[in-house]
Parts: structure tokens; C-alpha cells; sequence
């Protein structure tokens, strides 16, 4: 009997990183796939556009144009880094706005997806904290309003488990009351990676699927469900166990392989990194679950990131803030 190995593949979120394992072993690039990286000082641009339906079944992503930030040094509390990264977040969210035809008077309404009382999942929430509100006084004294504001409300509407509604079903109510021109869906993510946890910001115009960082595909706040563009802003936050535990076999197989006898390392050779995961996961679920990873020092990467974006959304949004001194804007 053949075995499906389908759901024991690696469970990523980030478009980069299903790209790497799309291109793993090809030496041509992926058809449908284009791909573009820079680098800015500490921060590592790439922006990858899947251009059709033959690139999105190579990769697994839907069709679309993704950007992620990766800043491995965020790690270190560098207050001028973070400044940078904000200050280029702002640049990429004005670039994707100006793409879908958002102008200076937009309407945008901010969705922090996650849960608050879980600190890896808080991120949307705290973003949204952070953020400056100004569609109270558009509705109230819309005369006494300073050029260079736009109008932008934020909802953090919690998760099913608290709430006992989707996330997608409150969103769209939102939508269809306040009548926004564009959605910012803010949420924590799942990476193969540990080195991108807490580091990596992702930026996609294809919206979101609410839970899609522990693998619950739920409905999504996408633009066929808003009838409005909605784009997403992510951050791995976590990592699966059985992904790390992969990635350390692989290791210990490169490091080793060359000095150790094949009856103990080398027959690894002939197992597939899917098999691996299979065997992996037989250990790690026990009771059907796989066990999801975060850093010890969660508490202060949440924060600094959801400081990070919310400055960057602050000046992306709101013309009359000063992109260079976008950190006195936020709380």
C-alpha cells in the first residue's frame, strides 16, 4: 500500500519559504514564479510575484504579489533598526496601496486577527493599539480635520473560540456598515525557519485566512468574500516541532555523514524529507497534535514588531506623518 505523505509535507506560511521548497533541487527558476531580492543596509527585500495559475501549483500560493522583510538583527532591540524597518514598511505598504488604486483619501479599516490572551498569536491586537484612529472625527467634526489624514478605523475581533463568530463573518459586517475602500489584515504566522521567527515580515494583496498559522483553514478575508482589496501583514511567530527536529536530522546527516558509518547515517540518504516528517510526527503526536514552538523571549519580540508595524502603517496611511519620525506617532 502507498502511503500519503501529503499531510505530513512542511507547513509554512510564508511565501519565500514555499518557494525554496518548490525550487529545492531545479536549477531553472519556477515557471510562473518571478522573483526579485535587494538588500537595504540590514533588511533583506524580496518580492515575488505569482503570476499564474501554473506558478501558484508550484509553490502552493495563490496568485498574487508578496514582499517579505527579513531583519535577522531585530533580534538585538536595535531602537535606529527598527526605525529603518518601519520607515521601509511604510515605503511597500504605499507601493501596494497606490498598485490596487488607493489614494491619499482612502478609506481603510486595520483587522488585528489573533488572540490577546496568547502572546504569540497577540500581534494583530497589539497592532492595533498602537494605531491612529481617526474615523470618529471624520464622522464628528469632519470640519476641524488637518490636511494629510485619511480616514482609518480598526477592529481586533477576537477569535472563534471567545467569540464563537469567524473572524471573517465580523469583518464582513464591519465592511458592509462603514463601506472601507481597502482592508489591512494584520496576523501571526507559522514558519519552517526558527531564524525567521520574531524577524520576518510578510506583505501580501491576497488577503487572509484567519487560524492559517496553526493550520486551521477557516473563511478568509480575502476580496471575493470583502469586495474590497484586502492585504495582509504577517509575521511567523512559530515553528513546528517535527519541522525543527526535520531540519536537525538533515543537519546532523551533512555534518556527520562524511565521518560515520552508513549502517547509522547513511541509509538517511534514502528516506525522503517527507518520509522524515512522517516518522517525525509519529513521535511528536501522540494525541493527534503536533507541538508548535515559539521563542522564550516571545513577550518583547511581540511588542517590538507590533511597534514596528503599527509605525509603519501610521506613516503609510496618513500623509501629514513624517515617515522620518514615525515612532512618535504610536502609544
Amino acid at each position: 500500500m502507498e502511503l500519503d505523505l501529503q499531510k505530513y509535507s512542511v507547513r509554512t506560511d510564508l511565501a519565500i519559504e514555499a518557494k525554496e521548497l518548490a525550487g529545492k533541487g531545479r536549477e531553472q527558476s519556477i515557471p510562473g514564479v518571478w522573483e526579485q531580492v535587494e538588500n537595504e543596509d540590514d533588511i533583506r527585500i524580496t518580492r515575488l510575484d505569482v503570476e499564474n495559475e501554473e506558478g501558484a501549483s508550484q509553490i502552493g500560493r495563490v496568485v498574487g504579489h508578496y514582499v517579505t522583510l527579513e531583519v535577522p538583527k531585530l533580534r538585538e532591540g536595535d531602537t535606529p533598526l527598527q526605525d529603518q524597518v518601519s520607515m521601509v514598511l511604510a515605503r511597500e505598504m504605499e507601493q501596494f496601496m497606490t498598485k490596487i488604486g488607493i489614494g491619499p483619501k482612502g478609506k481603510v479599516l486595520v483587522v488585528g486577527l489573533g488572540n490577546w490572551n496568547v502572546t504569540p498569536d497577540s500581534l494583530g491586537p497589539l497592532v492595533v493599539e498602537n494605531l491612529m484612529i481617526t474615523r470618529q472625527y471624520f464622522e464628528l467634526v469632519p470640519d476641524q480635520i488637518s490636511p494629510g489624514y485619511r480616514e482609518v478605523s480598526a477592529i481586533a475581533p477576537g477569535v472563534l473560540g471567545i467569540t464563537g463568530i469567524e473572524s471573517s463573518e465580523i469583518v464582513q459586517s464591519i465592511v458592509e456598515r462603514t463601506r472601507p475602500d481597502l482592508v489591512i489584515a494584520i496576523d501571526a504566522l507559522a514558519s519552517r525557519s526558527l531564524e525567521r521567527i520574531n524577524t520576518t515580515i510578510q506583505i501580501a494583496d491576497i488577503g487572509i485566512h484567519p487560524g492559517s498559522g496553526i493550520g486551521n483553514k477557516r473563511k478568509g478575508i480575502t476580496k471575493d468574500i470583502m469586495g474590497i482589496p484586502c492585504i495582509a501583514i504577517g509575521v511567523p511567530t512559530v515553528c513546528y516541532a517535527s519541522t525543527i527536529v526535520n531540519d536537525s536530522i538533515e543537519l546532523m546527516k551533512s555534518h556527520f555523514g562524511a565521518n560515520t558509518k552508513r549502517a547509522i547515517l547513511g541509509m538517511l540518504d534514502e528516506i525522503s524529507e517527507q518520509e522524515r516528517l512522517m516518522l517525525v510526527k509519529e513521535v511528536l503526536q501522540p494525541l493527534g497534535h503536533d507541538l508548535i514552538v515559539t521563542p522564550k523571549e516571545v513577550d518583547k519580540f511581540i511588542e517590538d514588531i507590533s511597534n514596528i508595524i503599527a509605525t509603519g502603517l501610521n506613516a503609510a496611511l496618513h500623509e501629514a506623518v513624517d515617515p522620518g519620525n514615525v515612532a512618535a506617532y504610536t502609544h
